[in-house]
């Protein structure tokens, strides 16, 4: 059952009756601006692409979520053997079970590469199976990208490759001239204590391919995020472009409040650090007031899962309770606020009226940015918002 299709028909009108309105109906409040100037607000931000539709972190989702009318695609970084940042999820690219839903890429279905399944610890967690940094990229470009989530189009399984960061930034820079608009790219460093670990560090070698592609300025259109600190930390040192912290959680209570749970208690780096004052605190410190002063210090911006805006029931999937303040309090300290993952087909039950319903509720909350895997519908919200 296509149900997403309602939601997407009454997008569609609501983006013709927009059309038919004056030229000067008023938009949505603007923030004080952090980097380049004509930034939309809110922006769209492809979450690994257009995810809903096509295998995540390939040059064809990144390519489909522009045309839908993306402001920035997000390419989450992991390194290969020969040390080439990669697009993928996480470290780990696949298992020996073809069938597992959640593998990247195919690399369960190369028998030349039975022998590299390995376990390794991540974040804590003893891990089993195939993992990027033990292939080159030319072994990668073997290899063809998965959907990961159960329910999406799979007909192009094993179709599209895995890019590269140089890759990504090229197509970006293409579909602007095709577009005759400016793509950004959102960054996130992917598990940097582990990738430090087994000596191939993300964070210099990020910087080096911004650098040669003219992208490492306070004025591009990037942003770069971590779930981690001590590596936004660093590359505050390193590079002018902005950075934003990310908020996780692994749960949320019968009142909707996100709860705590390794390896989702904390930044990895912070139980690793051997500093009680770290390993003490969770997530939700960057939630307080004492936190959002620190995250001021080194960032731009935090990005906290939805329902430390939005208290939602069901891991985040069920009945919503009233916002919280947390928008207003990081506006207050200057701060954007991006948040995440927002989905046609895994919404909250809260919003009976469909997934548009729950992006105009952080709309009209002020929210500056927005991931989602299906950034058609976050661009048709945005309008229906702005001609409210």
């Amino acid at each position: 059952m296509n149900t997403r299709a309602p939601y997407l028909r009454f997008a569609l009108l609501a983006l013709a009756l927009v059309a038919l309105l004056a030229p000067g109906t008023a938009l949505a409040k603007k923030h004080k601006r952090h980097g380049p100037k004509k930034e939309n607000s809110p922006l769209v931000i492809g979450h690994r692409g257009a995810s809903g539709f096509v295998p995540e972190h390939t040059l064809q989702s990144y390519r489909l979520a522009i045309k839908l009318g993306a402001d920035y695609v997000e390419p989450d970084l992991v390194a290969t053997k020969d040390g080439v940042l990669i697009a993928r999820h996480e470290p780990i690219i696949g298992d020996s079970d073809p069938a597992t839903t959640g593998d990247s890429t195919n690399v369960g279905e190369h028998p030349e590469f039975a022998s590299r399944e390995t376990t390794k610890t991540l974040d804590g967690v003893p891990t089993k199976g195939f993992w990027a940094s033990d292939f080159t990229l030319a072994e990668i470009k073997t290899l063809g990208a998965r959907q990961t989530r159960g329910g999406r189009p799979t007909e192009f399984n094993g179709k599209f490759k895995v890019p590269t960061l140089q890759e990504i930034i090229n197509l970006v820079k293409r579909e602007s001239r095709k577009h005759g608009r400016k793509v950004g790219i959102y960054p996130e460093t992917k598990h940097p204590t582990f990738h430090k670990s087994i000596g191939l560090p993300l964070e210099a070698r990020l910087v080096k391919v911004l650098k040669k592609n003219g992208l490492n300025s306070r004025r591009s259109r990037v942003f770069i995020q971590s779930f981690e600190q001590s590596n936004l930390k660093q590359l505050n040192t390193m590079t002018p472009v902005r950075l934003i912290q990310l908020v996780d959680a692994n749960d949320t209570d019968a009142n909707g409040n996100p709860t705590y749970a390794p390896p989702f208690d904390r930044p990895y780096d912070w139980t690793v650090s051997g500093d009680s004052n770290l390993t003490s605190r969770t997530f939700g410190f960057f939630a307080t007031n004492e936190g959002l002063d620190e995250i001021k210090t080194y960032a731009d911006g935090i990005g906290p899962w939805k329902v430390y805006i939005i208290p939602t029931e069901g891991g985040g999937g069920g009945a919503v309770h009233p916002p919280t303040d947390l928008i207003a309090r990081a506006h207050a300290r200057g701060l954007l606020v991006h948040t995440w993952t927002f989905r046609d087909d895994a919404f909250p039950s809260g919003y009976p009226g469909g997934p548009v319903e729950e992006y105009l509720a952080f709309y009209r909350l002020g929210i500056d940015g927005v991931f989602s895997d299906f950034p058609d519908t976050a661009f048709a919200a945005r309008e229906i918002f702005r001609g409210l």
